[in-house]
């Protein structure tokens, strides 16, 4: 990029929550920011993520909050120390949207729906001199101009800094496509392969286990798995069966440990607790007693209310004699081992890991492409749901934003 002289003009291609809080940061600071997006109306992935209840951020303490993202927490904590959960409710609150805390700590806004927060949004944006341009598909730069393939063909536009804030590679329908990384690496960008995140995981199923319980949900369970430094760690929530696999909240919230686990083994097992309120005395105390006439079926619905889906695992996963011998049996039922294959593909994740490498930024911008800055989940982070990675973009959108106003007013565009 070329700096000009003040107001600056500063082009965001992608309009997701990142893309636009870097538009607002910049507006406010005088810029004129013209967002650029290849889908028909901006947010598509935020108003996707609100229909089943918008969650904003979470309201746990916020030593725990910062913990929540992995590798990525060191990096990304001067970020949401600037703008963390507090800041996002009192921006959102300004917004006119007014906001509560579910029982799980999860925040909502108190209609629970994204539309009513994105209008307000953008029509502030609006107001501060923002334009937007739909179908405009980034594709690459001519010299210093960015290249965008629109409806009306190829248009060439130049501007005194660029932030690209794409997205990562799940939901490609609604934008995220993961199509920049050959533009940055051609650029001597390094960036690291996206894979899934927040996603669920095949298993070998048999087609009649497959066939009766795809679909149905495993309520209070807990499972046990290994973490990367070889700890064994528990968790406790719900998830369902797919005709494939696993997917749902719980298997979300570990998803990166076991992603991970099954890129260096192969597989990974975890271990299913189906009854997490119960002692294994006390589970073996009721898998062995005496059950008369009654079949083994019946005898652990009836003394332990084991039945359906959790019924049909335990026959899944153990061989015959192993089902047939009672204390194995209720060793199973407080830890029965499920082998775990592969994730399911990128495009089917809530959200992706990898982008391009913290190493390869200075501070939001890209140290191959100077006047380039990135945003969101195009960086080398990842979160889990509960309002996590929705705060982190929010606050990698404002941090590129500063970081521009910044660069634009340093020495060089003052002729020093």
């Amino acid at each position: 990029m070329q700096p000009s002289v003040p107001p600056f003009r500063v082009a965001v291609i992608g309009g997701g929550p990142a893309g636009l809080m870097a538009a607002e940061t910049l507006a406010q600071g005088g810029a004129q920011v013209d967002v650029y997006d290849a889908m028909a109306s901006v947010g598509r992935k935020f108003l996707l993520a609100g229909r089943g209840g918008m969650n904003i951020t979470h309201a746990e303490p916020y030593a725990d909050f910062v913990t929540r993202y992995g590798a990525g927490a060191p990096p990304l904590r001067p970020l949401l120390d600037a703008f963390g959960p507090e800041a996002v409710r009192a921006w959102i609150h300004g917004l006119g949207v007014e906001t509560f805390v579910g029982t799980s700590g999860r925040v909502f806004p108190t209609d629970m729906k994204a539309a009513p927060l994105l209008r307000a949004w953008l029509h502030r944006l609006r107001e501060h001199g923002v334009r937007f341009h739909m179908r405009h598909r980034w594709t690459g730069w001519n010299g210093a101009a960015l290249v965008l393939n629109t409806p009306d063909g190829e248009v060439q536009v130049t501007a005194d800094a660029v932030v690209l804030a794409l997205g990562g590679g799940s939901w490609a329908r609604l934008g995220s496509d993961g199509a920049w990384i050959p533009l940055l690496q051609a650029r001597g960008v390094d960036v690291a392969p996206l894979v899934p995140a927040n996603c669920g995981f095949d298993v070998d199923w048999s087609a009649h286990f497959s066939e009766r319980y795809a679909g149905e949900p495993l309520t209070t369970v807990a499972i046990t798995s290994v973490a990367a430094d070889g700890r064994e760690f528990r968790k406790q929530g719900q998830f369902v069966v797919t005709g494939g696999g696993v997917e749902g909240s719980l298997i979300y919230a570990l998803s990166a440990a076991l992603r991970d686990q099954i890129a260096a083994n192969g597989h990974t097992t975890i271990h299913l607790d189906l009854l997490p309120d119960l002692s294994a005395a006390r589970v073996l105390d009721e898998v062995t007693r005496p059950r008369g006439a009654r079949s083994l079926t019946s005898h652990l619905q009836s003394r332990l209310g084991l039945k359906g889906v959790k019924a049909g695992l335990l026959r899944e996963c153990l061989d015959k004699e192993s089902y047939a011998d009672a204390e194995l049996l209720a060793g199973a039922i407080k830890r029965l081992p499920v082998r775990l294959v592969r994730p399911r593909p990128l495009d089917e994740a809530i959200s992706s890991a990898g982008g391009v490498k913290w190493q390869a930024l200075d501070g939001a911008m890209l140290t191959a492409v100077p006047g380039v800055f990135v945003a969101g989940e195009m960086v080398d982070w990842e979160a889990p749901t509960g309002g996590y990675l929705l705060t982190a973009c929010f606050a990698s959108g404002l941090a590129a934003g500063r970081d521009v106003l910044a660069w634009l007013a340093g020495p060089h565009n003052r002729g020093a």
